[in-house]
């Protein structure tokens, strides 16, 4: 995206380092699980790594003569690893389902530019600022009806303060372990190369090294063709009589905000061990069983967000969260499986019922008991109506999903200039979605990115501040 606040230096495309120990690979297809068409025409994931400098390596003749090319040239060593990263979505008419496609030739669209007018300070802190000017970061992921890029790549610099990566992939290919993943494995490679140069391609180490054998996921519940069908069905609906049902375009969800501000929020250790105790007091359920983080967490959130919209009480909302799966299948997926490996649930609530002193307790009760029914209902209960469900929400209804995790460990991100100052993922002002990270000084508390209007933003800060002194 051009604009007057940022200049395009270049839009390249970084290839595979050829490895000469190994025959080089030409082509290869590689098939799409349950779990990869469950995401099939969801919104595109977007995130933002920002990394400070020092005024020196950030100056322009530095970064584009010793940071940049380093960065390429780890980008082509890491994509040796990550194959088909490189290839492309496609869903020929010989075909029953979308498959991944790679040749010899295939490459990763890099953009380079610079920015003129963005304040590196205030879009790397965690304070309000236009949810256009992180978008300003963000690549466009090349998708057309027959073709989709599976991930592209932009590096931002801001001259004087430090620089940005900013990584925007298909939802149907890549969750987001995977992605993280493999930014994990480039910041690695970059980081040691940078330390100690070699000509031949850098390894990873074992819990880096991406698994795509997808004969690992199993569809014991024959959900593929059920969501490939759903979504064709929804894609004949809204496309014109003539256009193609089969297009690999995404679902652009109706009614979405354009002026949105994105603020990160933190919650302590001790915030949610307050927030643990107080729900607590409220609930006997929760009184006498284990309540993560994670569901305190969202809780609190959802219930501050609701709180900050000031609509009907009466009204009907909807909480979505994802679970990941590899330890939940059987047999159990490689935790360093690359692919989607997650499925979502729903709960729909009346907004009343979480404008109490107890909301953020009745709130945890209902995902504690979601994620504790997975187990006695499998993962897979209500799984066959979850994308009807999404798509046929009236517009304009609250729903309120989750994006990221505190396990990721994205601050793990060191390219060899430092961990990230700040990781964003940009997307949730297009899905509505509260952004989970963990604390980037590692002291095991949790920040919290959300895109609102303003005047909404600034309900929802107040709440979620006053909220939290409320505990102490």
């Amino acid at each position: 995206m051009a604009s007057s606040s940022l200049k395009i230096l270049e839009v390249c495309q970084i290839s595979p380092a050829t490895n000469p120990a190994e025959s080089s690979t030409t082509e290869f297809t590689l098939p799409v699980t349950f779990l990869d068409t469950l995401w099939f025409k969801f919104p595109p994931v977007e995130r933002i790594f920002f990394y400070q400098l020092s005024e020196s390596e950030s100056a322009p003749i530095f970064f584009n003569s010793v940071i940049l090319p380093h960065l390429k040239q780890s980008l082509s060593q890491t994509l040796i690893h990550f194959l088909p990263l490189t290839g492309h979505l496609t869903w020929s008419l010989s075909s029953p389902k979308p498959i991944i496609s790679y040749t010899q030739n295939d490459s990763v669209s890099v953009t380079v530019a610079e920015a003129v007018n963005i304040d590196f300070d205030n879009l790397s802190g965690n304070d309000f600022h236009k949810c256009t000017e992180s978008h300003l970061c963000i690549p466009e992921l090349p998708v057309s009806d027959t073709k989709a890029s599976i991930i592209a790549l932009q590096i931002t610099l801001f001259p004087k303060k430090g620089f940005s990566i900013g990584i925007i992939n298909h939802h149907a290919i890549l969750d987001g372990k995977s992605t993280t993943m493999f930014m994990k494995a480039w910041a690695f490679i970059s980081k040691n190369s940078k330390l100690e140069p070699r000509s031949s391609p850098y390894p990873l180490p074992d819990n880096l090294k991406p698994f795509f054998n997808r004969e690992v996921i199993k569809d014991v519940a024959e959900l593929e063709m059920v969501y490939l069908n759903q979504w064709l069905a929804i894609s004949n609906k809204d496309s014109e009589p003539e256009s193609n049902p089969r297009s690999l375009k995404v679902w652009n969800k109706p009614g979405a905000e354009t002026d949105l501000v994105y603020a990160i929020f933190e919650l302590t250790r001790e915030d949610i061990k307050r927030l643990r105790e107080t729900a607590s007091f409220y609930s006997e359920r929760i009184k006498s069983t284990y309540v993560s983080s994670f569901v305190l967490t969202c809780a609190y959130t959802f219930v501050c967000m609701v709180k900050a919209k000031k609509a009907d009480p009466n009204r009907k909302i909807y909480f979505v969260f994802s679970v990941d799966l590899r330890t939940r299948l059987d047999p159990p997926v490689p935790e360093n499986y690359v692919g989607n490996c997650v499925s979502s649930y729903d709960i729909a609530i009346e907004a009343r019922s979480l404008m109490e002193e107890n909301g953020v307790a009745v709130m945890a009760e209902k995902i504690n008991s979601r994620i504790k029914g997975l187990a006695d209902k499998g993962v897979f209960e209500g799984a066959r109506d979850f994308i009807p469900r999404m798509i046929d929400v009236e517009p304009g209804t609250q729903v309120v999903g989750v994006a990221g995790s505190t396990r990721f460990g994205v601050y793990e991100s060191d390219f060899g200039w430092g961990r990230p100052k700040k990781v964003e993922t940009t997307s949730v002002d297009r899905t509505g979605s509260i952004a989970l990270a963990e604390s980037r000084d590692g002291n095991g508390g949790v920040e919290i990115g959300i895109a609102f209007i303003k005047p909404e933003m600034e309900v929802f800060a107040s709440l979620f501040a006053n909220g939290i002194k409320d505990l102490y």
